[in-house]
């Protein structure tokens, strides 16, 4: 008892003679207290959130102050001197899953989290540049490297390959930064190298498989202006022949319509010849009769009439003018035969 009084005594005089003292936070920053002597409750890190933008009064030497900045931060590792995270070369060298030589820059975008800040002080570092020299880059340096190195080498020149294993990189981080209070962000790959002589094979290769795209798009191309001159003759052929069955149909019209019309033609033709054949017929067999004759004779008579006759006489075989029988002169002159028809 007289043990603690004492001591409650030298707390109180220390008090007395130090005063307080005022703890701010930025505006990006969390503060994190260590009580190293409390006289209620107990010592150790404090698990409260010390607010960015304030100010806090707390009394010295029994009580440590931290800050940690809680903004986003980029932890680069390049090839190019004096461009990231160190002043020298930094990129990340590794060998592919089918054992070619590889480097590879990577960016690390990482941040503290404020509710666990208290867990760095207790259990990782103490400021911003411990966190990142000691946890932030010894893992995020590490770890990249086995899981960009299940990677063929070919597969580094498909951006959706190497985005893949950045993705499966930032959650096997964060897996193992959580509980240290770190949130990784993101994983970003930028330029990548391979061993000089295999990098040439593998520019020749590229320079050979862009001369076969090439040659794959000229015969493509080649290929496509067959097909549109073939179109453009087809359609001249086509054009050619819905011409020329144009001209058929038109002559085929002109044609029937020709023949429409000679048929009406011919078909009145042979109803005339029918008529005009009935007519002879009828006309023929009114000849035949009695009447007939008689008007065949006065035909004749009116044919003859005012027309000079020469009668010559038959003797021996020849015309008598003394005896000739007109009626016979007319037989021998066909009459006869023409009433006969």
């Amino acid at each position: 008892m007289k043990r603690l009084n004492s001591m409650t005594i030298v707390i109180i005089m220390l008090l007395s003679t130090q005063g307080c003292i005022l703890y701010s936070t930025g505006e990006t920053e969390v503060g994190v207290r260590t009580k190293k002597l409390a006289l209620f409750g107990e010592k150790g890190v404090d698990p409260k959130v010390y607010e960015p933008g304030s100010t806090f009064v707390l009394m010295p030497l029994i009580n440590d102050w931290h800050t940690f900045d809680t903004k986003l931060q980029n932890l680069e590792f390049t090839f190019h001197r004096g461009k990231g995270d160190r002043s020298s070369r930094d990129d990340l060298l590794f060998k592919t899953i089918d054992g070619n030589d590889i480097s590879l820059d990577v960016i690390i975008v990482y941040r503290i989290d404020p509710a666990k800040a208290y867990l760095i002080v207790q259990n990782v570092a103490r400021n911003n540049k411990e966190l990142r020299d000691k946890i932030v880059r010894t893992i995020t340096r590490s770890k990249p490297r086995d899981i960009f190195g299940e990677l063929k080498t070919e597969e580094f020149y498909v951006a959706a390959q190497r985005e893949g294993q950045a993705r499966k990189a930032k959650d096997t981080l964060q897996t193992m930064l959580d509980p240290m209070g770190i949130i990784i962000e993101k994983v970003l790959t930028k330029d990548y190298r391979f061993n000089p002589k295999y990098q040439k094979a593998i520019e020749d290769k590229k320079v050979a498989d862009q001369k076969v795209e090439r040659n794959k798009s000229a015969q493509h191309a080649a290929k496509e202006e067959y097909k549109r001159k073939l179109e453009e003759v087809r359609g001249e052929v086509n054009k050619i022949i819905a011409d020329v069955d144009g001209e058929y149909l038109k002559a085929k019209i002109q044609v029937d319509a020709y023949y429409e019309k000679q048929k009406l033609i011919a078909d009145a033709i042979k109803a005339e010849g029918i008529a005009e054949a009935k007519g002879i017929k009828e006309m023929n067999e009114a000849m035949a009769s009695v009447g007939g004759e008689a008007l065949v004779k006065l035909e004749i008579a009116e044919a003859l009439q005012g027309k000079k006759i020469v009668l010559l006489p038959v003797s021996e075989g020849g015309m008598n003018l003394k005896t000739t029988d007109i009626n016979a002169l007319l037989n021998t002159m066909g009459v006869k035969s023409l009433s006969s028809k």
